[in-house]
């Protein structure tokens, strides 16, 4: 028996193919557009996803045997708005979890509704990439649209509509929307009528391993395939930690994506007084904590593509490590403003200390380390509600550079742990198909059954403790500037 795992990213459908011992058989990447009609907004064609996902599975089964597949599962870019007319039709291009057209709404939520009501509401605080500041933002941008709403719904689930014709979100995903009763994982009626909508207009809640449905008959004649179950999936950081084995009481998981996260597991409920994490439901069918970055690894793309033009990453990187805990430079990672800890849309980029002796290599080191400072603002924060987090599981496209992961090692002074496997939400969301089939009869089944270790990196108490002093001088940066960002005139 074989299970597909497919994880809807920003810029790309990444597909692959597992048989039932948690061997990859294939793998498939499709990209697709994403567009951006004003400064600072980001959107997508569901259609596009749809395109991708057809022909990517097509390329994934050729050669392998179709009729084996028993199950897929999804990870999938979270927050994003989709909305489906009376026909069931996609009514405008989805807006994107790092769009930020919506300061006015999510500034309207905090302050005029109050943090205090949303956090007893869902858990969590506005912030501008969430689903429901989206919403507000089309009644008062594009009222036409916004009376034509039959269904909202998310990115992934859009997908698995297509495929099963049920309109349907996982818990962890739907933690995102700012319309879920996190700790209670239903609906919140309060959110709901705060938005000007109705409950039967959000699709129906299930665990991400629980089946939705199977696929429908024109698919399985498409692909070739018969009775293949779809699981509800997870957004794609739950997911991620799925495929990391990050599941449980203080299980740990940093993804070096486009975006970074810091998400850490739990058995029980939390939530911090200040907002400024996450609590979400977890793939597991417990919760977690999660601080999320707007750009990480995004931040060294940008760097070598917009800025030095050059590919030969590895070249950049060379003589670096001479030269960890010794680079004078700063830079602020906030090249699409920030969520947590700050949720200031305004933030930007910023490098601070140069010199005339300040050379590329400085400033890509500093790159690197201020993503890495960024998300021990994230672990600060879980460290004073108690969380003890001592090492940590470590994916995405930034954690293929050892440099990178020697910084982050000290910076947050933990132990890292780098899988075997790197595939992170396409992998957790086949294993999440698994145990919606029956393979196995939990998430933490699956994980303990599959997941692998295949390398750890250990900080140095010396570069730790220089880390430990940049990290307090960087850490003044973003207060002094933060007059600055958020002057419009």
């Amino acid at each position: 028996m074989s299970y597909i795992g497919a994880d809807l990213g920003t810029s790309s459908l990444k597909l692959l193919l597992m048989d039932e011992d948690g061997s990859i058989l294939a793998s498939v990447s499709k990209s697709y557009p994403v567009y951006y009609p004003n400064p600072g907004w980001s959107e997508q064609d569901p259609e596009d996803w749809i395109t991708a996902f057809k022909s990517g599975i097509k390329e994934l089964l050729k050669g392998q045997d179709s009729k084996a597949v028993r199950g897929i599962g999804f990870g999938g870019q979270m927050h994003g708005l989709v909305i489906l007319d009376a026909d069931d039709k996609v009514i405008r291009r989805a807006i994107l979890w790092n769009d930020g057209r919506t300061e006015k709404e999510t500034e309207y939520l905090n302050e005029e509704i109050g943090r205090d009501k949303l956090s007893r509401y869902t858990a969590n605080i506005a912030f501008a990439g969430f689903t429901a500041p989206k919403i507000l933002w089309l009644r008062n941008n594009e009222p036409e649209s916004y009376k034509r709403i039959k269904k909202i719904m998310l990115p992934k689930d859009y997908l698995v509509y297509r495929l099963t014709g049920i309109h349907a979100t996982d818990y962890s995903d739907a933690s995102g929307m700012l319309l879920l009763d996190v700790e209670h994982r239903c609906w919140s009626k309060e959110m709901c009528d705060i938005c000007g909508i109705s409950e039967d207009m959000l699709p129906g809640l299930y665990e991400s391993y629980e089946k939705v449905g199977t696929l429908l008959p024109r698919y399985e004649s498409e692909f070739g395939v018969k009775d293949v179950t779809v699981a509800a999936g997870a957004g794609d950081n739950a997911a991620a930690a799925v495929g990391t084995g990050t599941v449980g009481e203080g299980a740990c998981n940093i993804s070096l994506g486009t975006s970074g996260t810091i998400f850490i597991s739990g058995s029980s409920f939390r939530v911090d007084s200040f907002n400024a994490l996450h609590s979400f439901d977890h793939a597991d069918g417990g919760y977690h904590l999660m601080g999320c970055m707007l750009s990480a690894a995004s931040c060294a793309g940008w760097w070598m593509d917009k800025v030095i033009e050059s590919k030969d990453f590895d070249a950049e990187c060379e003589g670096m490590e001479q030269r960890l805990g010794r680079n004078d430079v700063y830079f602020l990672p906030y090249l699409m403003g920030e969520r947590s800890p700050l949720n200031d849309v305004n933030a930007r980029g910023v490098f601070l200390g140069l010199t005339p002796e300040s050379d590329r290599k400085d400033m890509l080191q500093a790159i690197f380390e201020g993503v890495s400072f960024g998300l021990r603002d994230c672990l600060e924060v879980a460290r004073k509600l108690g969380l003890d987090v001592k090492s940590s599981m470590v994916c995405g496209g930034g954690a293929k550079n050892r440099l990178w992961l020697k910084i982050l090692a000290n910076v947050l002074n933990i132990r890292l742990t780098i899988p075997a496997c790197e595939e992170g939400p396409s992998m957790g969301g086949a294993m999440l198909a698994m145990v919606a089939c029956g393979r196995f009869g939990s998430v933490k089944e699956a994980c303990e059954s599959i997941v692998s270790v295949k390398g750890i990196i250990d900080p140095d108490m010396g570069l730790a403790n220089m880390y430990d002093h940049k990290y307090k001088k960087w850490k003044k940066i973003y207060p002094a500037l933060k007059l600055l960002f958020n002057d419009h005139n």
